[in-house]
């Protein structure tokens, strides 16, 4: 029997297996996605029983793979209509919508996402287009903040820099090169505005403290009040990726 539907199927030790007919296939194919689970994909009319055996076969790498993006599942953020995110100058909002695909409208301090009531908000395209958003969102703000809040400080404090740069990294909350390029990370605008403060500077003693012995701390105590080693700690309590 041949398929040339999309056929979703509850198999055995697995669970539920979206077998999908796709013409830019040319040969079997099996993938395991976040928040999606496991996909089998071939060529139309491709027989249903190769495509079960197929599975079977696979079952132990399948248990394994599932167990491991569960683990993933768990580390990242699910974006519904519940979900309350807010930066310096935005709010989410997340509504269905007798649509056929997801739009993003930013307006008057909301970042609205209307995506079609027909599927799941859990489905994974959806969810990469809010993060997509969010992302491109949280981009402009920073580009608008960042770089005058450094050109300022640098001012008050008397620091020299080359350029400053906006960046999704996801690692740092920032970084200084040899050449005095300060690199920020646009995640800042999730943060409150004494540690968004608290980063600039630090990233601004590095133009004249390159490592971060005690000349650096005794610097950045100074432009900070006294606060460095306190907002240092305080900036443990949030991670740089919130998916």
């Amino acid at each position: 029997m041949a398929s040339t539907q999309p056929v979703l199927l509850n198999i055995d030790q697995i669970g539920p297996v979206l077998f999908k007919p796709d013409r830019r296939c040319t040969r079997l194919s099996i993938r395991v996605k976040p928040f999606e689970g496991v996909q089998v994909t071939f060529p139309p009319r491709f027989p249903m029983e190769q495509a079960l055996s197929f599975v079977e076969q696979k079952k132990e790498w399948l248990r394994k793979a599932l167990a491991k993006i569960e683990a993933r599942e768990q580390k990242l953020t699910v974006f519904d209509e519940q979900t309350q995110f807010k930066t310096k100058s935005f709010s989410l909002s997340i509504q269905k919508a007798n649509r056929a695909d997801v739009r993003l409208h930013l307006s008057n301090g909301q970042l609205n996402v209307f995506y079609p009531e027909h599927l799941p908000v859990t489905h994974g395209p959806i969810q990469d287009a809010i993060r997509y958003g969010i992302e491109q969102a949280m981009r402009l703000e920073a580009k608008r903040i960042l770089p005058q809040k450094t050109n300022v400080f640098a001012q008050q404090h008397g620091f020299s820099y080359n350029r400053v740069f906006i960046k999704n990294l996801r690692s740092r909350w920032g970084s200084c090169s040899a050449t005095n390029n300060i690199n920020l990370n646009l995640q800042l605008m999730r943060l409150p505005d004494h540690l968004i403060d608290y980063v600039v500077l630090h990233e601004l003693c590095h133009t004249t403290e390159k490592n971060h012995g005690p000349g650096f701390w005794r610097l950045l105590d100074h432009c900070t009040n006294g606060r460095a080693k306190h907002y240092a700690a305080e900036m443990k309590q949030f991670r740089t990726t919130i998916y």
